[in-house]
């Protein structure tokens, strides 16, 4: 079935990633498959960058690598199938890369219901979908 399952999980909304985390687990369960939390921590525009300590980005990052650690902590799974990583950048590029470079075979992440805001700016799991090499799984909340 599945090797490799990758796993989007926003750290600012819980509730959204914890459908799309629970399909993982019962996929990876299934098929043996390793599973890779990837969180993406979006970049500061530079116009703020004034406004922010110098060591904001590493915190953030820590912070969120912390809350991944826990997160991964709570899951049924044997600690050599899971794995986690904090990545910068665009929510998209970003994941899909990661997908890319661990090699896997679905990704998995979790969607709002659309609504007008999405239907014209698009969403992150829309342009997941439409670019990813492997299989995709969008989870409704």
């Amino acid at each position: 079935m599945y090797r490799t399952i990758l796993v989007a999980v926003d750290l600012t909304d819980i509730e959204l990633a914890r459908p799309a985390l629970d399909k993982a687990m019962k996929l990876a369960e299934l098929s043996g498959a390793a599973l890779r939390l990837v969180n993406v921590q979006q970049t500061i525009p530079a116009t703020y960058m004034d406004y922010v300590p110098e060591s904001f980005d590493e915190e953030q990052r820590a912070e969120a690598e912390e809350k991944l650690k826990k997160l991964v902590a709570k899951l049924p799974l044997s600690p050599d199938r899971v794995s986690c990583v904090v990545r910068t950048g665009g929510v998209y590029p970003e994941i899909l890369d990661e997908a890319e470079k661990w090699g896997a075979d679905l990704i998995v992440i979790g969607s709002h219901r659309p609504t007008m805001a999405t239907y014209l700016l698009g969403s992150n799991a829309k342009t997941i979908a439409r670019h990813a090499k492997c299989s995709v799984l969008i989870v409704r909340e």
